[in-house]
């Protein structure tokens, strides 16, 4: 599904909470990764998290997402390391 349709999705759906935390992570990660980008591990998380308790399940969702935003954005950080040459 392309990005804009994701987001389209989400903004669709009556998960206002799933948009929420869009919103939400999008402040918090936004100059580090696009919108679409946290739209679509968002979704993801949603999808991991579809067994537990659905009271409980907007919680889960924003932190699986935010953990995994996390790691895009350390890992993007991580400077290469150059073989010796020899």
């Amino acid at each position: 599904m392309p990005r804009a349709d994701l987001t389209a999705r989400l903004m669709r759906d009556d998960d206002r909470w799933m948009v929420e935390a869009v919103q939400r992570l999008d402040r918090e990660f936004g100059g580090a990764l696009g919108r679409a980008d946290i739209a679509q591990v968002v979704s993801w998380s949603h999808a991991d998290l579809q067994g537990p308790h659905p009271a409980a399940l907007p919680e889960l969702v924003e932190r699986l997402a935010r953990q995994r935003i996390l790691q895009r954005v350390s890992t993007a950080r991580v400077p290469t390391a150059r073989m010796p040459t020899s």
